[in-house]
C-alpha cells in the first residue's frame, strides 16, 4: 500500500493506453467484429500470453528509468488506462509485471470513455490510439495525441536517454501562425513571423508539457541531461528566429533544432532518434511513424483552424 498524501502534481504524469504499450492489434480487431464476449473470451484463454510491446512501449520505459537517476526522488509516474475491465485486464496486468516496469497505477474503467479520468490522475500527457478518446482530452486542454503503429523496423532510443521531438506550430505553439498560413499562403505566413519576430508565441497544447520537460532538464548538469528536447518543424529562415526567442523567452532548453522549410522530416527523424514525435499533420506522421515512435495531435474541436479545415475540406 502507497503513502496516501503522494501527490501526482509532484511530477510529470503519463497517461497510456493499454493498446499504445501493448501490441493489441489482434485483440481489437476481435472486439470490432465479432463483439466484447469474443473479445473477452480471448483474452482469457491468452491470460498467461505475454503482449507484445506497443508504440508507446520504448518511450514508457526510459521514462520510468529517469527515476533511477537521482537518488530518493520520482521524476515521472505512468499510469496505464484501459477500456477493459478488471477481469479482461488481467493479461495487461501480467505483461507490465513480465516486463518488470514500475508502474503501479490502473484506470480500467469498464468501457466508459478514457477522458473522463485524466484530471482525476493529473495526466499531462495523454497517448491512445482512439481517436475519440484524444480528441475529447485535447478538447479538455490537455495534451493528448493519437499513436501510430509501430515502426518497420525494432526502434532502439539512444541508450540511458529520453528523446522528445515536437512539430512547432499547432503542437508546441498555438495555431495562430499555422491559420495564417493556410488562409493567406506562405508570403503573409513570412510577413507575419518577421513582423512580429520579438514576440513570443503563444503557447499551443503541448506548451505546459515542454516547460516541465525543461525544469527536469535542470535537475542535471546543463547538456548532460537524459532528456532530449528535438523541435523538428517546416519553418525556415525568416521564420525560424521568433521559434529561438520563444523558447528564449520560456525559459526553455532546446537541445536540437532542424527548420527544414518543406524537406520531408523523416529521414531527420530517423537521425536524432527520437523515443516520440508530435506532428499535427498526418502527412508528416505517417511517413515518420515508419522510421520511430510517432503521434498525431488533434486541433481542438471548437479551434479557428478546425473549422477553416473543415469548411475548405475537399470531397
Amino acid at each position: 500500500m502507497s503513502k496516501t498524501n503522494y501527490k501526482l502534481e509532484d511530477v510529470i504524469v503519463i497517461g497510456v493506453s493499454s493498446r499504445a504499450l501493448f501490441d493489441l492489434e489482434e485483440e481489437n480487431e476481435i472486439f470490432q467484429k465479432k463483439g466484447l464476449e469474443e473479445f473477452a473470451k480471448h483474452q482469457f484463454e491468452n491470460e498467461e500470453k505475454i503482449l507484445g510491446k506497443g508504440t508507446a512501449f520504448p518511450l514508457v520505459q526510459a521514462l520510468l528509468n529517469l527515476n533511477t537517476k537521482i537518488d530518493n526522488k520520482r521524476l515521472i509516474e505512468v499510469v496505464v488506462m484501459s477500456r477493459n475491465s478488471p477481469e479482461t485486464g488481467l493479461r495487461m496486468m501480467r505483461s507490465i509485471e513480465k516486463y518488470e516496469l514500475d508502474i503501479t497505477r490502473t484506470a480500467l474503467t469498464g468501457g466508459e470513455p478514457l477522458a473522463a479520468y485524466l484530471d482525476a490522475f493529473s495526466i499531462d500527457l495523454f497517448l491512445s490510439k482512439d481517436e475519440d478518446d484524444i480528441q475529447n482530452a485535447v478538447d479538455k486542454d490537455v495534451a493528448a495525441a493519437i499513436v501510430y503503429d509501430t515502426p518497420d523496423s525494432d526502434f532502439v532510443g539512444i541508450k540511458d536517454q529520453v528523446r522528445f521531438a515536437f512539430d512547432a506550430d499547432a503542437v508546441v505553439f498555438s495555431d495562430e501562425s499555422e491559420l495564417i498560413y493556410k488562409e493567406q499562403g506562405l508570403e503573409a505566413f513570412l510577413k507575419h513571423e518577421k513582423d512580429n519576430r520579438d514576440s513570443p508565441l503563444n503557447e499551443g497544447p503541448f506548451a505546459k508539457l515542454i516547460k516541465m520537460l525543461a525544469l527536469t532538464q535542470k535537475e542535471f548538469q546543463l547538456g548532460k541531461a537524459p532528456i532530449r528536447i528535438g523541435i523538428v518543424t517546416a519553418r525556415n529562415s525568416p521564420a525560424h528566429i521568433r521559434v529561438i526567442k520563444t523558447f528564449k523567452a520560456w525559459g526553455v532548453y532546446i537541445d536540437s533544432a532542424f527548420f527544414l522549410g518543406g524537406v520531408s522530416k523523416d529521414k531527420v527523424l530517423k537521425a536524432f532518434r527520437p523515443h516520440i514525435f508530435f506532428d499535427d499533420q498526418d502527412t508528416h506522421v505517417g511517413p515518420a511513424s515508419r522510421v520511430v515512435p510517432s503521434s498525431r495531435v488533434p486541433y481542438k474541436s471548437d479551434s479557428e483552424l478546425s473549422h477553416f479545415l473543415k469548411a475548405n475540406k475537399k470531397d
